[in-house]
């Protein structure tokens, strides 16, 4: 076919910027148009204001769910800059909510990734029929409004005020997202995980659609992931054979840390949860074959000590060791390398070597520590008591 008969030209060529290419594709951006995208929208502001807390900017998350379809995301602390009250240095409540990637630098293991592909407010602000961000700061509320991403004003002053903090509230444009609607299991269940890997983080969500009243769930728990296994189990209804098995260790040759905690007990439960810079790892990656190396080495050098397993039987393999077990494996990393726009498997390649020795010497040692329990439990490994994982 000749080029005649199908000019292709320059003026063909369509290009979209900002806010624009994100309602024209919401789905790259989001994940979709569904009840997954919506709660993508959500996380795009709500992981933003978890950073502001775990930098020492704010105390709490509060999120709700209003009765008019509007979502409503606050912290408390001194409040985000504000161009028009001569605020500069510092990225700007119109910055955050008109441009990609804004706000101060949240980078490094002490932060969780935001949303589903790291581009904060700006997403969330591009799909809503309306937004508002209003500051508390110096005494003044400060208000500004924008339509489908796009500001209707620079932000005005709106009176006086002794509080302080910032509040961003919008409405998903029903044009993109149609009737979906916010799951409240959902979104708890996304911020329950955040406060479990990042302890001392405080969230708050509050549903106000029911016409029976508001529902309202707390998100804190000091014993992070030891915490985490606890919830899991208990959520199954699992008999506690083990006790929670957890540590924390710090490691310089990955320029990061690494948590884990793990329960065994006589059914299978959760199997093993993993996660990077808090966010979820469902396709694994160094960290998790790091974890059951170190598991391996561990549960085998044991029984050998034991006499659990006689000279000529063969040693405990990894999977066979992840029958009954319901485990957390938690990286915090300065500089995490995921394969994948979507962040779901890790690949530094060093994390493996680390994560094993440390599981390693710190399970040896708890084993030790109550011989009695450990047997016990090796015992029924080793004679597959248990039930093949799935």
């Amino acid at each position: 076919m000749s080029d005649a008969a199908n000019p292709y030209a320059a003026a063909h060529i369509q290009v979209l910027e900002g806010r624009e290419a994100i309602r024209k594709r919401p789905g790259m951006y989001v994940g979709s148009t569904s009840e997954r995208g919506l709660h993508n929208q959500v996380f795009e502001v709500s992981d933003w204001a978890v950073n502001e807390v775990l930098a020492g900017r704010a105390g709490h998350v509060d999120v709700a769910l209003e009765s008019d379809g509007c979502v409503r995301v606050a912290i408390d602390g001194p409040g985000i800059p504000v161009e028009a009250a001569g605020h500069t240095g510092e990225p700007s409540l119109e910055e955050l909510l008109t441009r990609m990637h804004a706000g101060r630098r949240s980078g490094g293991r002490r932060f969780v990734g935001v949303g589903l592909f790291g581009m904060g407010p700006f997403v969330a602000n591009a799909l809503s029929s309306r937004l508002t961000g209003e500051v508390q700061r110096e005494g003044v509320r400060w208000v500004q409004r924008f339509d489908c991403g796009a500001a209707a004003g620079p932000p005005s002053p709106e009176g006086l005020t002794t509080g302080t903090g910032t509040v961003i509230a919008f409405r998903p444009d029903a044009d993109i997202f149609g009737t979906a609607e916010c799951s409240f299991d959902a979104l708890a269940e996304h911020f329950r995980t955040l406060a479990f890997l990042n302890r001392g983080l405080d969230i708050s969500l509050t549903d106000q659609r029911a016409p029976s009243g508001p529902r309202s769930e707390r998100f804190l728990f000091p014993g992070g992931a030891k915490d985490f296994v606890a919830f899991v189990t208990a959520q199954t209804g699992t008999s506690d054979e083990t006790g929670v098995f957890d540590f924390e260790h710090e490691d310089p040759r990955i320029a990061g840390s690494v948590e884990v905690a793990l329960r065994w007990s006589h059914t299978f439960t959760g199997g093993i949860q993993s996660f990077a810079n808090s966010m979820p790892t469902p396709g694994g990656g160094s960290h998790v074959v790091g974890f059951r190396d170190g598991l391996a080495a561990a549960i085998n050098t044991f029984t050998r000590e034991r006499q659990l397993l006689t000279k000529i039987d063969t040693d405990l393999r990894p999977d066979r060791l992840c029958n009954g077990l319901t485990a957390v494996v938690s990286v915090k990393l300065d500089h995490p390398e995921f394969e994948g726009a979507t962040r779901g498997i890790l690949g530094n390649v060093e994390v493996r070597e680390c994560v094993a020795l440390a599981v390693q010497d710190h399970l040896i040692t708890w084993l030790a520590e109550d011989p009695r329990l450990a047997s016990a439990v090796v015992s029924r490994i080793a004679t597959s008591t248990w039930p093949a994982q799935a």
